[in-house]
């Protein structure tokens, strides 16, 4: 077996915060919270396991897991683990992207490859104070990627028609942001049957007037019009780790069980503030899901704490793989790239596996909050 320790950072010092009785059980309407306050406190600590397994391989066998690899002031990573019976195991970079991932290689004599990734990470809540305008300046060409348009997020045609009509009168950034933001909360609408968590065509969303998805939907459609009115903005793929503290049950996730707690966020950046912590796809989510009739106002008691929440805030129950648009899987032999990497990835001699159905292609994700 192939067992190898890799420490990426050294070990920072934190206090981890322990959730406060969260409950999973759906909410009733009439006992809807009040509240969805963020606080940048103390860092909590998690181990955040991924174990796959090929029950029965056609020839040789490639996996690729993604990776917690954002340092920022909201997470940090610790280090990771890996056992494998694998021939290779090793962190590899999509050449064009740069985002990071574990790929291990199966020989075809292998009949059931197996692979688990553990990582130890650091998270906390991010909240914003609208009165500081002190962030420093953002590196020129890392805003200049972050305006670019991918494979399906174009900034031209009917993306930019709307986003300019969305900001029309917008006094500045800040206003700009605010307003598509408002924008896609009140036009598009979280989809229960969406497969996973979406493919982010914006395009063909606005051109068929059909936008309803789920996160890599909703937020990309808020990332992709933030880019074509200047804003530089970007989607950060991740996975959620824990119940929710505030109470709502679609804002958290069972840490013993993570299959389906994949979840992007979104964040836009305005001079000044930095990059600020968006998430109108929550916000749908709890409009759609959170009680039993379908919310469709913003203003609902239920809803206005986590519409005003999450425009600058989120919670620190969550973690991000990376932000990377249009990634190839190095070594892969299956043409095409991929719209993002959030989910583990394996292919054999008979092609790639289906990232949505972890049944099959069978892999589980779990984390464990560590408090000591």
């Amino acid at each position: 077996m192939f067992n190898r320790p890799l420490s990426r950072r050294d070990a920072l010092t934190g206090s981890a915060a322990l959730l406060a009785g969260a409950s999973l059980a759906p909410l009733a309407h009439a006992q809807a919270p009040r509240r969805f306050e963020p606080r940048q406190a103390g860092w909590r600590t998690f181990e955040l396991s991924t174990a796959v397994a090929v029950p029965v391989a056609k020839g040789a066998t490639r996996l690729w897991l993604p990776l917690p690899d954002l340092d920022t002031d909201f997470q940090r990573t610790l280090d990771h683990h890996w056992t494998s019976n694998a021939s290779q195991v090793r962190i590899v970079a999509d050449a064009g992207q740069g985002v990071r991932m574990l790929f291990a290689e199966f020989a075809a004599s292998v009949a059931a490859p197996e692979l688990k990734l553990t990582s130890r990470i650091q998270t906390r809540d991010r909240s914003i104070d609208w009165g500081v305008r002190n962030a420093p300046v953002e590196d020129p060409a890392l805003l200049r990627a972050n305006l670019a348009p991918t494979e399906l997020l174009p900034t031209d045609g009917i993306v930019r028609a709307t986003a300019q009509q969305a900001t029309r009168g917008a006094r500045d950034d800040l206003d700009r942001v605010r307003r598509l933001y408002d924008w896609v909360v009140a036009n598009a609408h979280r989809e229960p049957k969406t497969r996973g968590c979406g493919t982010g065509d914006i395009k063909s969303m606005l051109e068929t007037g059909n936008l309803g998805g789920k996160c890599a939907d909703l937020n990309a459609i808020f990332v992709g019009l933030c880019r074509a009115v200047g804003i530089p903005a970007r989607d950060l793929y991740g996975i959620r780790l824990a119940p929710s503290s505030f109470g709502y049950r679609e804002l958290g996730a069972a840490s013993a069980s993570l299959k389906g707690a994949q979840h992007c966020r979104a964040e836009a950046y305005v001079q000044g503030y930095g990059w600020l912590a968006m998430d109108p796809a929550d916000v749908l989510k709890v409009m759609r899901q959170e009680s039993a009739q379908w919310i469709k106002d913003p203003k609902d008691p239920l809803v206005a704490p986590v519409v005003k929440g999450l425009f600058g805030n989120w919670e620190g129950n969550w973690v991000a793989w990376n932000t990377a648009h249009d990634v190839t899987l190095p070594g892969t032999r299956t043409p095409g790239r991929l719209p993002f990497l959030m989910y583990p990835q394996g292919e054999d001699d008979s092609g790639r596996f289906d990232e949505l159905a972890p049944d099959h292609f069978t892999y589980t994700i779990s984390a464990r909050e560590i408090t000591a």
